[in-house]
């Protein structure tokens, strides 16, 4: 057995006879590597492995912690962990039951078939059922367009990559944006610079100035409920970005991962705007069903799906899981579960929203009014410091997430914020966690 194996086995077995607990911030990197008598990257394979089988998270700047198992933490006491960090899906509420009855249902449906290497494409009938699926989005396209990926960023590491018809190389990205594509785009080398996009929005002339002369690939963009910011583009903003897109010839790239956790009925997406094929979408499942699922889809526009084709090169995702979502959505199952996780989200949003109200009279804090989705920032006073503020919180059990590494290193229009996540609150804990945070960033004797 090789030496990771032998790490994640005694990590399971350590999480399994409850040596670490749920929420329980597991050994750093370092302090493992030592242990284990292997090297930090052995540790990092072995926690990378461990976060696919979503057996533990990572919050950036802080370390890897255990997943609560399911049955766990149902009762909430005072002195439990507040986590307003991970983004991970409430486990209490994962559909384990209806997804098992769809793998079953999947392997007794296609048989031998799920034995094979499978279409670089993906599944036929799922891509098939997802055409009507992204119907209800606005998003109107055929089969042959879709591509199934091993999650989102699966799609977003190839589109990096692979040449555009434009001909141009630079990936303009929002900024602050998702913080773990920015570190692979630079990681990769890959040109990209950015531009800033706050809670009223993205100044539209700056945009368009960029895509004239900026040599402009695509742009990466999260119209609705963006990370870090929560934040929805307003139905103007989304129709001029599609229209911008055609006069320039840049491409836009839709990650429209949280589609599924609002409300309204009448948020159409860039790519229901594009008259001239320069909108890519893609879709996570991930927040609606579970991360470890790991399927994503791409919608792909005019000539690229032979590129995007050739760059994928092979089939990566599991036939199994495939087949099981394509059951799931056919028997109504993810819509009625995307109703109840939806609501049980807003009703999360709701509670932190009155919370903060409540306590931050003096206005020390400035967030925006969200009402769906998972993430809302809260913006601090430039005197605050940052490190000292997480630390106190932690100290208080209380697990927030830096604002800092959602933005290009070289990048310095930077706002102050934290980014709070609803999704693994509980509806008792908020409150007091409000409560707290609000009393930290008051104190202002230990900036």
């Amino acid at each position: 057995m090789k030496k990771y194996d032998l790490v994640i086995t005694d990590l399971e077995r350590k999480i399994r006879e409850g040596q670490y607990r749920s929420g329980q911030k597991l050994p750093s990197v370092r302090s493992a590597a030592a242990s284990y008598e292997c090297s930090i990257s052995t540790i990092l394979r072995a926690y990378g492995e461990l976060e696919n089988k979503h057996a533990i998270y990572s919050i950036p700047q802080s370390g890897y912690y255990v997943v609560e198992q399911p049955g766990e933490g149902q009762a909430v006491s005072s002195s439990e962990t507040i986590d307003f960090s991970s983004a991970s899906p409430d486990l209490n509420v994962f559909p384990y039951l209806d997804f098992q009855h769809c793998l079953n249902k999947a392997i007794d449906t296609y048989k031998y078939h799920l034995f094979t290497y499978g279409e670089t494409q993906g599944l036929a009938s799922l891509r098939q059922t997802l055409v009507s699926h992204l119907a209800n989005d606005q998003v109107f396209t055929g089969a042959e367009r879709i591509f199934i990926t091993s999650g989102v960023q699966q799609a977003l590491g190839i589109l990096a990559k692979m040449p555009f018809p434009n001909g141009n190389r630079t990936v303009l990205v929002e900024q602050p944006s998702y913080d773990i594509y920015l570190r692979y785009l630079e990681t990769e080398g890959i040109p990209v610079c950015g531009i800033p996009r706050s809670a009223d929005g993205i100044d539209l002339g700056r945009l368009e100035e960029l895509f004239r002369t900026g040599g402009i690939k695509f742009f990466y963009t999260m119209s609705r409920y963006q990370n870090p910011l929560g934040t929805s583009y307003r139905p103007e903003e989304r129709k001029a970005i599609a229209a911008l897109a055609g006069k320039y010839n840049v491409y836009v790239v839709e990650d429209d991962y949280m589609a599924d956790l609002g409300f309204s009925q009448r948020f159409e997406p860039i790519a229901a705007f594009d008259r001239t094929g320069h909108v890519i979408y893609l879709k996570s499942f991930s927040k609606i069903i579970f991360p470890g699922l790991s399927l994503g889809a791409a919608v792909l526009p005019g000539p690229l799906p032979a590129v995007f084709q050739a760059y994928k090169s092979y089939m990566d995702t599991s036939l199994l899981s495939q087949a099981a979502l394509d059951v799931y959505i056919k028997n109504g199952m993810y819509e009625r579960h995307k109703h109840k996780i939806r609501e049980l989200y807003a009703a999360r949003m709701m509670a932190f929203n009155e919370a903060l109200k409540r306590y931050n009279e003096a206005g020390l804090i400035a967030a925006p009014q969200i009402t769906s989705g998972i993430y809302i920032p809260l913006l601090l006073p430039q005197t605050v410091n940052l490190e000292q503020l997480l630390k106190r919180l932690e100290q208080r059990s209380i697990r927030v997430v830096s604002g800092k590494g959602f933005y290009l290193s070289d990048y310095l229009e930077r706002e102050k914020f934290l980014k709070i996540s609803i999704s693994r609150a509980r509806p008792g804990q908020i409150d007091a966690g409000v409560k707290a945070i609000v009393q930290e960033v008051a104190a202002g004797g230990w900036w």
